[in-house]
């Protein structure tokens, strides 16, 4: 794919991409716990196609997914849908099964990403580090748990998105009550130990990683207000660590971008422990778009545009095998 920029426009792809591309529709909204988040995201989106001289045009998706593919008048889709239905493989596998092409991660990457329990069960399988953990399926297990993980501890729904429903807790009445509170998200919930340190995220697109993002906030963690509402939250670009460990923090986020199966494009968060060693949390196969986002945050740090960025990802949609 050829592009062209020009000072005055910015980022633009030339007519042959632009009828390579066809029509292009933007998914985003969905019925998710991430709608408003995903509205945003889209909207980012659609913006930066348009502006590169993309055909594109959006569509809040909701209700039945099935629906979206009756009488499609578009010829690829930029998935925008954050959290379940969009992220999951859900609508991933309706598209491929009716050979639309769209962006990011096949149908398995996509499910088993989506699912943080799982997604550590591969990273231990692989010899990957993830903190130690196990599931929640009852108030009962509360002091089995207490008595096998090392507080603090992080309870999360398994298969949400966003931070939301996590919380970090001390003790036992704590901890039951995030349960509660995780299964009213998600009656998978999964406990794992807390890693006391700084977060970094890295964003992979192509199989390349971008440069990691150190986040600081003064909320207990990286949390649904500190990504999306407040203004306070502290990123550093570059990220603070030395270059050989930068380097080997990026090589294990492809590392685990990889053993998911991931393609394209996602980011992996990853913490760092106070001595030094970094442990995986999850990898987003759609992560935010937003204007507090962190890929496109990272990709400005690489000298790579909002509008290439979204085109380069729109691009993968005319390889082979992307439907």
């Amino acid at each position: 794919m050829n592009a062209v920029t020009t000072a005055a426009n910015g980022f633009r792809i030339d007519e042959p991409t632009r009828k390579a591309f066809g029509r292009v529709a933007v998914f985003m909204g969905g019925d998710s716990a991430e709608r408003a988040v995903s509205l945003k995201s889209g909207q980012a989106v659609l913006e930066a196609l348009l502006a590169a001289g993309v055909d594109a045009f959006a569509v809040d998706v909701r209700g039945c997914l099935l629906k979206t593919v009756e009488n499609p008048e578009f010829d690829r889709v930029f998935i925008a849908l954050h959290g379940r239905g969009g992220e999951d493989g859900t609508l991933q596998a309706i598209l491929s099964q009716a050979g639309i092409p769209y962006t990011g991660s096949d149908v398995l990457a996509s499910a088993l990403a989506m699912d943080k329990l799982r997604t550590k069960y591969v990273f231990a399988g692989c010899g990957l580090p993830t903190p130690k953990f196990r599931t929640m399926a009852s108030i009962d297990e509360a002091d089995d748990i207490l008595a096998e993980l090392r507080v603090p501890l992080s309870v999360k729904p398994s298969r949400e998105g966003s931070s939301i429903g996590i919380r970090k807790v001390s003790n036992r009445g704590e901890l039951v009550e995030a349960y509660e509170d995780a299964c009213s998200h998600d009656p998978l919930v999964l406990v794992e130990e807390w890693i006391e340190g700084p977060e970094f995220t890295v964003s992979v697109l192509q199989d390349r990683a971008l440069p990691a993002i150190g986040l600081s906030t003064d909320h207990v963690f990286y949390d649904y207000d500190a990504k999306y509402l407040a203004d306070d939250t502290r990123y550093q670009i570059p990220c603070g660590l030395a270059a050989a460990d930068e380097q080997r923090l990026q090589q294990l986020a492809v590392d685990a971008f990889r053993v998911v199966g991931c393609r394209t494009w996602g980011r992996v968060d990853i913490m760092q422990d106070r001595n030094g060693g970094f442990w995986l949390l999850e990898v987003n196969t759609v992560p935010g778009m937003t204007d507090h986002s962190l890929v496109p945050m990272a990709a400005r740090a690489a000298g790579i545009s909002f509008e290439e960025l979204v085109v380069r990802i729109l691009k993968d949609t005319l390889e082979s095998g992307h439907a």
